[in-house]
């Protein structure tokens, strides 16, 4: 086994320990000191870089049965994170490595090396790879061109546009061919962004007014696609916009995470029979298969500036769960990073 000198005896990590009830708060979680294990075999020691909050990580804090294991109370959470091999107990990866994997919410990782996906630093900053290069971008490429079959020609409307996976699905959908891409999103700056760096060619500020009378203005024709970050009155507004054979793409809704109630589903899902529509949702582990495709079709336009992106970085462990919150409030353009 190979080791880097001088590791930590600790590293910090952060535990659920109460299961939120509506928005999180911070008693529900604690930042504590775990000893930094060895790796055993077929293993290898992580010290991690950049860690990644998203909003599905809500979802994993509640009990309720989904699509994942919940986080369990008392141990560390997970999350995307991309790091430097500091010691390899594995063939095939060496002290010095970067590797993507899934041991997030913590400085220090053991991981299998099965699970870890080697990246070059020298190709593509590391942050990408948690990003417009990672679960993010695949998410984005997969829902826009599987799940909701976009075709050239197509009008595509975009709810959470300036997030992390939002902004990348407008990007690939004007550089696809899409006859006119609509985005909304919570601010006026963000707004803005949408049209004059991403290449929008409308959007608008859902806090400004009526999402429906809002879409109807920027999509006169209607739309083709809808690519749901946000569910409630937009997934509703989309509905009543769809065009004739139009699809909707469910990846998130960020609008009923935190709810304590049920909250209640679109009041016009019978126009799905006239316009003939489709919703499906997905997630992007379905679709591991087009990774090799989604690298070699937006590498380039990436590394090109094609494709743009942002990234709101926060510093420090200590500040993994502020970034967290702020994500499901909306406040980071494009993809939050931790950078530790």
């Amino acid at each position: 086994m190979t080791v880097m000198p001088e590791l930590p005896a600790t590293s910090r990590e952060w535990h659920l320990l109460t299961r939120p009830a509506g928005w999180p708060k911070p008693e529900d979680f604690a930042l504590v000191e775990a000893e930094v294990e060895q790796p055993g075999p077929g293993q290898v020691l992580v010290r991690n870089r950049y860690l990644s909050v998203d909003p599905y990580m809500r979802g994993r804090m509640s009990s309720a049965k989904s699509y994942v294991a919940p986080f369990e109370l008392g141990k560390v959470m997970q999350g995307g994170a991309v790091g430097e091999v500091v010691a390899s107990n594995a063939d095939g990866i060496s002290v010095g490595d970067h590797v993507l994997h899934f041991l997030g919410w913590r400085e220090y990782a053991v991981v299998d090396a099965q699970e870890a996906v080697e990246v070059d630093p020298d190709a593509a900053p590391l942050s990408t790879y948690l990003g417009v290069l990672g679960m993010t971008g695949l998410t984005a490429y997969a829902g826009l061109l599987r799940t909701a079959s976009f075709q050239e020609g197509d009008s595509v409307f975009v709810s959470g546009a300036a997030g992390a996976v939002g902004s990348q699905v407008g990007q690939i959908a004007k550089l696809k061919g899409a006859s006119r891409v609509i985005g909304s999103a919570g601010s006026d700056d963000k707004v803005k962004l949408l049209v004059e760096e991403y290449g929008f060619d409308a959007a608008f500020n859902y806090k400004n007014g009526s999402v429906s009378e809002q879409l109807g203005e920027a999509a006169p024709d209607g739309v083709d696609v809808y690519f749901d970050n946000v569910g409630g009155d937009h997934l509703e507004a989309a509905i009543g916009r769809l065009n004739r054979g139009g699809r909707i793409a469910v990846c998130g809704m960020i609008s009923v995470y935190n709810n304590t109630e049920p909250a209640p589903g679109p009041k016009n899902l019978a126009r799905l029979i006239q316009t003939r529509g489709r919703i499906e949702g997905f997630l992007f582990s379905d679709h591991y298969d087009l990774q090799p495709e989604f690298v070699r079709e937006v590498g380039p336009w990436v590394g090109s500036g094609e494709l743009k992106y942002r990234e709101t970085v926060v510093e420090g462990i200590e500040n993994n769960l502020e970034a967290f919150l702020g994500v499901l409030r909306g406040d980071n353009i494009g993809k939050m990073i931790v950078k530790l």
